[in-house]
């Protein structure tokens, strides 16, 4: 990936936003089930999106500036929730399970890893 450090940059935090979400209850019952914006944003384009920008970024998490113990905790998550999204297709029936439950946990673990916080 030939990218300069600002686009470098601008990848992750979309990264970490789309992570952001997967940890945000209110974002995912007014975008994901109710689509109302001013997102737009269904659970299966979510999931494409994480995907497509994160596993170029596992890749190369080097050139991310992302140390070896977040790159262990993106693994994890990443794995977790390939796992989740293969058995689960729609928010309304996960949502309040145990199994999201777990899921969310692990995306608040991460976010804290990189001291994210959602922008406004």
């Amino acid at each position: 990936m030939n990218l300069n450090d600002q686009e470098k940059e601008y990848l992750l935090n979309e990264y970490l936003r789309n992570i952001s979400h997967i940890l945000d209850k209110e974002y995912q019952k007014r975008v994901w089930i109710r689509q109302e914006g001013p997102e737009c944003q269904a659970f299966d384009d979510a999931v494409c999106d994480f995907f497509d920008i994160g596993d170029p970024i596992l890749d190369e998490y080097k050139d991310f500036g992302i140390t070896d113990s977040q790159h262990r905790l993106l693994i994890k998550f990443r794995n977790q929730f390939r796992e989740f999204c293969r058995e689960h297709d729609f928010p309304e029936e996960f949502m309040d399970g145990p199994e999201w439950a777990q899921i969310m946990d692990h995306a608040k673990e991460v976010l804290r890893a990189f001291n994210y916080h959602q922008k406004s």
